[in-house]
């Protein structure tokens, strides 16, 4: 069952609220995010280290697409952007900057 719950960012010490109607993955204020899923929310993943967003693409059907590499083991993660959540949306400025 996909857990979607607040957490303080790693990178950025921020409380982050939970995703209104999905499993949010990163923070919005600063887009890092921590190794702990394999599929979003399961947190079945034991590395721990830090996804760092290093670019961004755009779907005609998700919309923004953030790309994540890990810190310590090199994987690489996708995730949707929460453009339009309410309480905390991600920052669309980091957004833009990833696409250049």
């Amino acid at each position: 069952m996909a857990r979607n719950e607040p957490f303080g960012c790693h990178r950025c010490g921020r409380q982050v609220p939970p995703l209104q109607g999905g499993c949010r993955n990163h923070c919005p204020y600063c887009l890092h995010s921590q190794h702990v899923d394999i599929n979003p929310g399961d947190r079945a993943s034991d590395c721990g280290g830090l996804l760092v967003p290093v670019g961004v693409e755009h779907s005609g059907k998700k919309g923004w697409v953030i790309l994540f590499r890990c810190e310590r083991c090199g994987a690489s993660r996708r995730n949707k952007a929460a453009l339009d959540d309410p309480l905390a949306p991600d920052d669309f400025a980091l957004l833009v900057a990833l696409s250049r």
